[in-house]
């Protein structure tokens, strides 16, 4: 599956983001001093793509086993430094997954946590550029992973 999305400038450094179908369109701007911060930014977005995938993942991975760790609570950061040309660029992302019940409400998290990661696409292919931290917390928050 591809996905494609089409770009339409609405000022300086601001877009309207448009994915195609019934997906309602997203405005993104950059941060002050260039933008206004109006909306998410590329790095929001790639933070964004990175942990909704990871939660997609745990979520497919524990429905093979018919287990529901619902309602997920998912936090990323892409943090920004800079290269040795002095360029900004994502130095790495963290990602907390919260599960919204206990690991011992889902008898087969272990083996779901041991595979998830390999079966998220974006993850793995941010992941040959970008070092992603991943770390599972259980409803009560005692780390799994």
């Amino acid at each position: 599956m591809d996905a494609t999305v089409a770009l339409q400038q609405r000022g300086p450094y601001s877009f309207t983001n448009e994915f195609g179908g019934a997906i309602a369109p997203v405005e993104s701007d950059l941060p002050p001093p260039l933008g206004s911060g109006a909306g998410p930014s590329p790095e929001h977005f790639l933070a964004a793509a990175v942990a909704n995938c990871l939660s997609s993942s745990l979520l497919f991975a524990l429905g093979k086993f018919k287990e529901d760790p619902a309602p997920l609570q998912t936090r990323a950061t892409a943090f920004v430094g800079r290269n040795e040309a002095n360029r900004a660029r994502v130095q790495r992302i963290e990602v907390t997954i919260t599960l919204g019940r206990p690991a011992e409400e889902l008898p087969h998290v272990e083996r779901a946590l041991a595979t998830f990661e390999d079966y998220c696409t974006v993850t793995a292919s941010v992941r040959q550029g970008i070092p992603v931290q991943l770390e599972v917390r259980e409803a009560g928050g005692r780390k799994l992973k």
